[in-house]
Formats: structure tokens, C-alpha cells, sequence
């Protein structure tokens, strides 16, 4: 029988008071009544929230996931189904829309940048694996598009050995699906190409273009680049989080949502500083 539970567990990662306020209204309620044996659900949605945090951001586990949290099978279990039903995409987004409200700026971008992470993957990571040769890294890539705040407008998970100029195309067309107001999308020399006329081909009559943020050859040592850094700074975020650091996952909704989540817990933590 899972353990009575409450939303107190006294860990770094649970959610105050405040930042609860802030998504208690985006969190689907467990289902009501008796499980399949008769068992009454003893666990409310804060524990349950507090407790995934709790393994993104330790990177533990699930079957190490401490006794104050609900059993790991029941955690575990509303993870899988809020990462199928797109719950963990709605609050995402829900809370990018507002954070950009409160610092001024409108909900629909004009501005993205891209760029791509590549990680390691354990032995018992599903599908999508493969070499990156440039980064000699064996697993997945990471293919993101952020905002001028470094918040996620989309994402994309492939094999490390994927190029980035072909899973752009994948994630420029759902920034161009989901952000009409789109112009300019900042990328590093690695989308040099076709990719280019490609982008600008999309929105013939409208104002849409992939620029290429270039570092200058005659600059030795470490540079900070203008655009670029800002989603740099969108993957040290990531690491942060303990499960990131590795991609654990065997499936690919699961490995965006881990990325996601990590995103949910930085924005409600600023929304309540606010």
C-alpha cells in the first residue's frame, strides 16, 4: 500500500508554498477514487510533483527514490503517463508564456536561437543512439531552439549521429508551426548550407531567415558570441540537473520530458521571485 503522504518532505528541491500556487492549477488531479485492488490513492499531486523533481535534479534512480516520497511504481508511473499525454509539454509552455509576460516581453517570439548537445547514453538506453564523430561522444543529441531569455521553444531528440543541418529542418518547422511571428532564428557555422535558402523558403513572402553567427579565426582562446551564448547558457542549465548529465532514458518522450521538467522547476522558481 503506498505511504500516506504530504506535500513536507523537507527536501532542497520541493516546491514552496508559493511556487506550488504558481502550477497547482496546470497539474492534473490523480484519478479519484480505489485502484485496481481496492487501494485508495494516498498521495496528492504536490508529493508526487516534489518527488520528480527530486530524481531530476539528484539524478538517483528510480528505485532509490527516498521512503518519504510515494512508492517509485506510483511516481514513476504518473511521470509515464504526464510525458504521454503531453501534460509536462502544457505546463512547460504554460509557465515559458508567462515568465516572457513578466519580464515585459509578448508571448509569441521573434527572435530563436539554435543549437545542439550532444550526450552520453547508459547500455540501457532504448533506440536512437549513434556516434558523434565531431564530439566523440556515443548516444544522443539534444536539438534546441530557445528565446532571448534562453527559455525553450522546441525541441528534438535524435541519434548523436545525426547532423545538425537535418534535424533543423525537424525543428525549424515546428517553431514555424507553433510561432508565427517568428523572423530570425541565430545559429552557429555549423548550419552553413542549404539550410540557409532552405529557412527563407518557407515564408516566401514573409520575413524569415536563418543568420549564421560566425567566430572569427583570428581570435584565439574563448570568446563569448553574440546570440549563441544564450543557449549555451540553456545547456549549462541542463546540467544542473544530475539526470541531464547522461541521457538515462530508454524512450525518446521520456528523454524530453526529463529536459522539460528541469525547465518547469527553473521558471517556477523565477515566476515566485518575482
Amino acid at each position: 500500500m503506498d505511504r500516506m503522504q504530504t506535500h513536507s518532505t523537507g527536501y532542497p528541491t520541493d516546491l514552496t508554498d508559493e511556487e506550488w500556487s504558481q502550477i497547482k492549477c496546470l497539474v492534473p488531479a490523480p484519478k479519484s477514487g480505489k485502484g485496481k485492488r481496492g487501494r485508495p490513492i494516498a498521495c496528492d499531486r504536490r508529493t508526487l510533483v516534489n518527488a520528480i523533481f527530486y530524481i531530476v535534479r539528484s539524478g538517483c534512480a528510480w528505485r532509490l527514490l527516498p521512503r518519504d516520497f510515494p512508492r517509485w511504481q506510483t511516481v514513476y508511473g504518473y511521470f509515464r503517463r504526464w510525458s504521454q499525454d503531453w501534460t509536462w509539454t502544457f505546463v512547460h509552455d504554460t509557465l515559458r508564456d508567462w515568465l516572457r509576460k513578466a519580464a515585459g516581453r509578448k508571448v509569441a517570439p521573434t527572435a530563436a536561437i539554435m543549437d545542439s548537445q550532444s550526450v552520453k547514453t547508459t547500455d540501457q538506453a532504448g533506440a536512437e543512439r549513434g556516434y558523434d564523430a565531431g564530439k566523440k561522444i556515443k548516444g544522443r543529441k539534444r536539438h534546441i531552439a530557445v528565446d532571448t531569455l534562453g527559455l525553450i521553444l522546441h525541441l528534438v531528440i535524435t541519434s548523436a549521429a545525426v547532423q545538425d543541418r537535418d534535424a533543423a529542418k525537424s525543428l525549424i518547422q515546428g517553431l514555424v508551426k507553433w510561432f508565427g511571428r517568428l523572423q530570425i532564428i541565430w545559429a552557429d557555422g555549423g548550419y552553413l548550407g542549404d539550410l540557409v535558402p532552405w529557412v527563407k523558403a518557407l515564408r516566401p513572402f514573409g520575413k524569415l531567415h536563418l543568420e549564421i553567427v560566425r567566430r572569427c579565426d583570428q581570435v584565439k582562446g574563448f570568446k563569448v558570441l553574440p546570440k549563441r551564448w544564450i543557449v549555451e547558457r540553456t545547456f549549462g542549465w541542463f546540467y544542473k540537473s544530475r539526470r541531464l548529465v547522461r541521457d538515462y532514458e530508454v524512450r525518446l518522450d521520456h528523454s524530453e520530458a526529463m529536459i522539460r521538467i528541469c525547465m518547469i522547476r527553473l521558471m517556477v522558481r523565477r515566476l515566485g521571485n518575482i
